[in-house]
Parts: structure tokens; sequence; C-alpha cells
């Protein structure tokens, strides 16, 4: 695949809600043939997008489904949760349930596409700007920091194949997660730009880098953050 081919058909995680959903509406109004992976139905339809149930914490099902999709010309992993509490009181059990979606997920879903991948693909990780470290956040931010090292490798990889791998990591954003009671320990603050980070903003910016304006980013991580990490 050229920059001059796309769009093409791209794999998105986490598409019944928040990021994911908004990604998948945008990609799918851009010409993008998407297939969405989550474990609830998305209330989005279009006759560009393909639905199919998956559990993210689920790695052998999720091999197998991205391994049985159609070849991807971009692949997004936009799937997450959010679980906080203080060192001493940490949950492992939550901690390895991050893990396994932002960080084991991430590296599934990349092994079992990238071979099929033509030249010129595409893959963004949904990351956090919570990836420096934040108190009361730290299994979090943990595996987010995590998926900056894990791009920035298998973009060293694929370079030599024009695939572009890069991380976007945005500040608070006003989806779901944002009023999950398992945060409730570490409330949001609203970024000094005085508003939450809305998820359009950051599927345009996946989008800009599943566009033909991006074939030079690679190994990246573009914080969009309101302000927030200035402090």
């Amino acid at each position: 695949m050229t920059a001059a081919a796309l769009p093409g058909h791209a794999i998105v995680t986490g598409a019944s809600s928040g990021i994911g959903a908004s990604i998948v509406a945008l990609l799918t109004k851009s010409g993008w043939s998407v297939t969405g992976l989550s474990r609830r139905r998305p209330e989005f339809t279009d006759e560009r997008f393909t639905w199919q149930e998956c559990d993210l914490a689920d790695l052998d099902q999720l091999r197998r489904i991205a391994t049985e999709a159609p070849a991807a010309d971009a692949v997004v992993h936009a799937a997450g949760l959010q679980f906080s509490a203080p060192v001493g009181q940490l949950n492992h059990a939550d901690g390895e349930l991050m893990w396994r979606i932002h960080v084991a997920a991430a590296q599934v879903l990349v092994d079992a596409t990238v071979d099929r991948m033509s030249d010129g693909g595409r893959i963004v990780l949904i990351g956090s700007r919570t990836m420096t470290g934040v108190a009361g956040k730290s299994q979090y931010a943990a595996t987010k920091a995590a998926l900056v090292g894990f791009a920035r490798s298998c973009a060293s990889e694929v370079v030599g194949r024009a695939i572009t791998v890069n991380v976007v990591a945005p500040g608070p954003t006003a989806t779901p997660m944002l009023s999950d009671p398992a945060r409730s320990a570490t409330p949001p603050r609203t970024p000094p730009m005085g508003h939450f980070i809305d998820p359009a903003e950051v599927a345009a910016t996946v989008e800009f880098l599943l566009s033909p304006s991006a074939r030079s980013i690679t190994g990246q991580t573009l914080v969009q953050c309101a302000g927030t990490s200035l402090g």
C-alpha cells in the first residue's frame, strides 16, 4: 500500500463507546472500511462498518479474530479502562486487567496483523498523558507508559516497510471513563485550557496519523492534553 492508496481497511478496538466510537465514526465518514472490536454492540451503523464481538481481555479470542479478519491497512487500539488507588492499597487484579487490555491486547493485535499489512500501513495506539506518572494512578500509568516502549520498538522493526507506529496520548477526555466509579480515588481535574478533551479531537488526530500527510511520522507520542502536561 502506498500513501496514495489510503484509505483502506482499518481494525479499531473499543468501538462501542468513547474514543474508539469517535474514531470509527470519523474513519467511515472519511472512506475507510472499518472492523470494530468490542464487547458491546455499538449503536453506530454504517455500510462501511462491521462489528465483531470481542472481549479484549481474552487474548486467545482476540488473536483468532484478528487473524481471521481481512488484512488491515491500519490498526487502532483504542480500548481502555481505568482503576485508581494509592500505593499501599493497590488491587493487583485491577492492575492485571489494565495490563491485559492496554498492553497485552496491543501486542496480540499488532502481532496478528502486521505480517499481512501492506507496506505503508499504519498502527496507532491510544495511550494517555498519565504515562508520565500521576499520584493515585500508578498501575494505569505503568500500562500507558509501556505502550510507548512497545510502539517505538515496533516502529523500528517495520520502518523498512514504511509502516508507521505511533501513540496518541490524550489528557482527561469527556468519555464514560471520566465518571467511572472505578477511578473515584482520582477525580478528573479540568485542564488549564478550561475544557476536557473531546473524543472527536482524539479521533481527528488518529485520522491525521492514518493520512498521506503523516507518512513520515513514526515512533512518536502525540500528547493532546489541553495544557495539562504544562505543569
